[in-house]
C-alpha cells in the first residue's frame, strides 16, 4: 500500500501544480469547423475493435466452482466478491501468450481502423504500471505494462490507439459509494475530490505515456456521486492535456440510457454511445455516434458464453450502422493467457474478407440519402452504394426519389457492370440472377454529384404491400413532440395528443395493424388506438422496461377498401396516475388478404 499512499500524495501535488498552469478554457466551445476537423478520422473510420481485458478473464464467469450469471467483467459485483478475495487474482494474472502485434494484425485484417482497450474497468485493476496504485499489472507475475506495447503495435499497423477508462471504481478507498456487497471493508474513506485527483493523475500518465491517443472512452458515470460539473471538468482536463483527443459522452451525465445518445443541454462529450443496439435511423450531419456491441453476450471473456452472432449478422450490422452515419465498435474479450478466442478471430477474419472487397462502401462514407429504402445504402460524392441482402423478385433495385443522374452501376465483387434502367418511373439497377455474396452484395451506382433523394409522403411499398409510418413523419396534435434521441413520438402526457398521417395506398385490402412502442414501468396499463377510415383497433400497453426499449404490439385488423390517399391516426389514454402513455416509433399496416 506504500505505492498507493505515495501515489495519492503525488496526485494531490500534481493537481495543485497543474491548476496553476492548465488553461481556463471550456473546450466544448470550439467552432463547428474545429470540431469537424477533430472528428474527421473518427467519421472516416466507421469500424473499430473494443477490447475488454482484466483480472475478470481469470475466473471467466465462474466463482468457487459455480457459474455466475451476467457479463463476465462484472463478476466482482455479480458474485458479490469482497476486494480482499478478488485481489488474490493478481497472483494469477500472467498472460504469457499475449502478442500485441497479433492483436493489431487481427484488427487490421478485419478492416478496423482503431482499437479501444480497457485501461481500467470497474474493478479498478490497471493494465499499465501506474505510479498511483499497486493494484495494477506491475503487481502480477507478468509484472510490466500491457498498454504501451499494444499502442506501438497498433500504430505500426496504421490503427488509432484509444483507451477506455472507468469512472466507477470498486476498489479505490476514496471512491463513493463503497460497493454494497463489501460494506465491511476496512480503510474506506469516501472522498470524491481525492478520487478525482487520483483519476486525473492516472489519465495524465496514460495520455503522456502512451503517445497521442485517438479517444478516451469513459464509462461508469451513472452513480449520483458523479455530477455534471465533474463531467465537464474532466472533459476539459483531458482536452487540455491533448486538445485533439476525442472524448465520448459518458464523461458526463447526458447519456440517455443504453440508447446512448446525448440529451439536450450543455453536456460534455463528443459523440453518442449506443450499447448493444443500433439506432433505428441516423442523425443530422454533425451528430456523431458509435454503437458498441459484443459478438456473443458478454464483454469480458466468459468460457460458457457460446451465443455467437453469425458472420452474416455481424456484416449486416456493420452495414446498418454505416448506413445511418455511425461507427461500429465490435468487442473481443481476450482470455487470461492473452489470446483472443478463436470464435472471435474466425468471425473477424470473415468480416475482413468481406471488407477487402467492399471497404469503399463503408469507410469514409456517409448515411443513406433515402428516408426509407428496402436495402441499406451509403454514399460518397459521385457514388451511391446499395447493400443488397436478397434479390428482389423482379431482379431490379429501385432508387425511389434519387435526385441525381445515374451514370452507371457495377458490383463491387468482381466489378461486373450492371444494366441501368427504370421501374415504375424510378431509376433502377438490374441485378444478376445469382448474387455473388451470401452476406451482403454491394452495388455501386455512379451518379453526378453527391447522392440525394427527394422527400416523399408516406406510401405503401408496391412490392410487399406494407405501409410503414414513422413517428417523425406524423402531424402531431396536443403536447406531442418527436424526440430524435429515441426516434419516437415522446411523452404523451395528455390524452388529447394525437399523431396523424396521410398515406398513398396502391394495393387496398385487409391489413394487420401493429405499433412499435416503448413504455416505462410507471406507465404500464395504458391503451392505444389506431384509426383508419372509420375503423379503429386498440390494445393495452405493457411496460417494455424503459423509454428506449421498443417492442411491437398487434392491435387487430381492418380494411382499406380502395386505391387512394387515406388518413391514419393514433391516440391513447393513460392509466390513471401514470405520468405518460408511451413513446411511439411507428405504425405498420401489414397485408393479410384481399379486400
Amino acid at each position: 500500500m506504500m505505492k498507493m499512499r505515495q501515489g495519492v500524495m503525488a496526485a494531490a501535488l500534481a493537481a495543485v501544480a497543474a491548476a496553476a498552469t492548465e488553461p481556463a478554457r471550456d473546450y466544448r466551445r470550439e467552432s463547428p469547423a474545429e470540431r469537424a476537423a477533430r472528428m474527421a478520422w473518427f467519421q472516416e473510420a466507421r469500424f473499430g475493435m473494443f477490447i475488454h481485458w482484466g483480472l475478470y478473464a481469470i475466473p471467466a464467469g465462474e466463482w468457487n466452482g459455480q457459474p455466475v450469471p451476467g457479463v463476465g467483467e462484472w463478476i466482482m459485483s455479480r458474485a458479490k466478491i469482497p476486494l480482499s478475495e478478488y485481489r488474490q487474482l493478481l497472483s494469477r494474472f500472467n498472460p504469457t501468450a499475449y502478442d500485441p502485434s497479433e492483436w493489431a494484425r487481427i484488427a487490421k485484417r478485419a478492416g478496423m481502423q482503431y482499437i479501444v482497450i480497457t485501461s481500467k474497468h470497474h474493478d479498478g485493476f490497471c493494465l499499465w504500471d501506474s505510479k498511483e496504485t499497486d493494484y495494477d499489472v506491475a503487481s502480477t507475475p507478468w509484472g510490466r505494462d500491457l498498454l504501451k506495447p499494444l499502442a506501438e503495435a497498433a500504430r505500426a499497423a496504421g490503427l488509432k490507439m484509444c483507451l477506455y477508462y472507468s469512472i466507477m471504481d470498486w476498489q479505490h478507498p476514496n471512491y463513493d459509494p463503497l460497493p454494497s456487497w463489501d460494506a465491511g471493508r476496512s480503510g474506506h474513506r469516501p472522498d470524491m475530490d481525492a478520487y478525482v485527483r487520483y483519476m486525473k493523475a492516472q489519465l495524465r500518465e496514460l495520455i503522456e505515456g502512451m503517445g497521442p491517443l485517438g479517444i478516451l472512452w469513459f464509462d461508469g458515470e451513472w452513480e449520483p456521486t458523479w455530477t455534471h460539473n465533474r463531467g465537464v471538468d474532466l472533459y476539459n482536463y483531458v482536452r487540455s492535456l491533448q486538445p485533439s483527443i476525442i472524448v465520448n459522452n459518458r464523461v458526463d451525465k447526458g447519456r440517455k440510457g443504453m440508447a446512448g445518445m446525448t440529451a439536450e443541454g450543455e453536456f460534455a462529450g463528443d459523440y453518442g454511445t449506443p450499447e448493444q443496439e443500433v439506432p433505428s435511423r441516423g442523425f443530422p450531419e454533425g451528430v456523431y455516434w458509435e454503437s458498441c456491441i459484443t459478438m456473443n453476450d458478454t464483454w469480458g471473456y466468459k468460457k460458457d458464453d457460446h451465443d455467437w452472432k453469425s458472420v452474416t449478422q455481424l456484416i449486416r450490422m456493420l452495414v446498418d450502422v454505416a448506413s445511418k452515419g455511425g461507427n461500429l465498435l465490435l468487442n473481443v474479450g481476450p482470455k487470461a493467457d492473452g489470446t483472443i478466442p478463436p470464435e472471435s478471430v474466425e468471425r473477424l477474419e470473415a468480416m475482413g474478407r468481406w471488407m477487402e472487397v467492399n471497404a469503399e462502401a463503408i469507410r469514409g462514407t456517409t448515411a443513406t440519402p433515402f428516408r426509407r429504402h428496402r436495402f441499406r445504402c451509403t454514399k460518397r460524392p459521385g457514388c451511391l452504394y446499395v447493400h443488397v441482402t436478397e434479390r428482389p423478385a423482379d431482379g431490379w433495385v429501385s432508387l425511389p426519389g434519387l435526385t441525381n443522374r445515374v451514370l452507371s452501376a457495377r458490383l463491387l465483387a468482381g466489378g461486373t457492370s450492371l444494366t441501368v434502367g427504370e421501374r415504375n418511373g424510378e431509376p433502377a439497377v438490374e441485378l444478376p440472377t445469382v448474387l455473388p455474396d451470401p452476406h451482403v452484395t454491394v452495388v455501386a451506382v455512379s451518379v453526378e454529384g453527391v447522392p440525394g433523394a427527394a422527400a416523399r409522403p408516406p406510401a405503401q411499398d408496391p412490392e410487399t404491400g406494407v405501409v410503414h409510418l414513422d413517428g417523425e413523419e406524423a402531424r402531431l396534435l396536443g403536447d406531442l413532440k418527436y424526440e430524435m434521441a429515441t426516434d419516437s413520438i415522446g411523452e404523451w402526457r395528455s390524452d388529447d395528443g394525437r399523431a396523424e398521417w396521410t398515406v398513398k395506398v396502391v394495393q387496398p385490402g385487409r391489413f394487420r395493424v401493429e405499433i412499435e412502442y416503448a413504455c416505462e414501468k410507471a406507465s404500464d396499463g395504458g391503451t392505444v388506438q389506431v384509426t383508419v377510415v372509420d375503423q379503429a383497433v386498440s390494445g393495452q400497453l405493457k411496460t417494455t422496461g424503459s423509454s428506449h426499449a421498443f417492442r411491437r404490439l398487434v392491435l387487430g385488423e381492418l380494411t382499406i377498401p380502395s386505391v387512394g390517399e387515406w388518413g391514419v391516426s393514433a391516440r391513447g389514454r393513460r392509466r390513471e396516475s401514470a405520468p405518460t402513455l408511451m413513446h411511439l416509433r411507428a405504425v405498420r399496416l401489414l397485408p393479410v388478404g384481399g379486400p
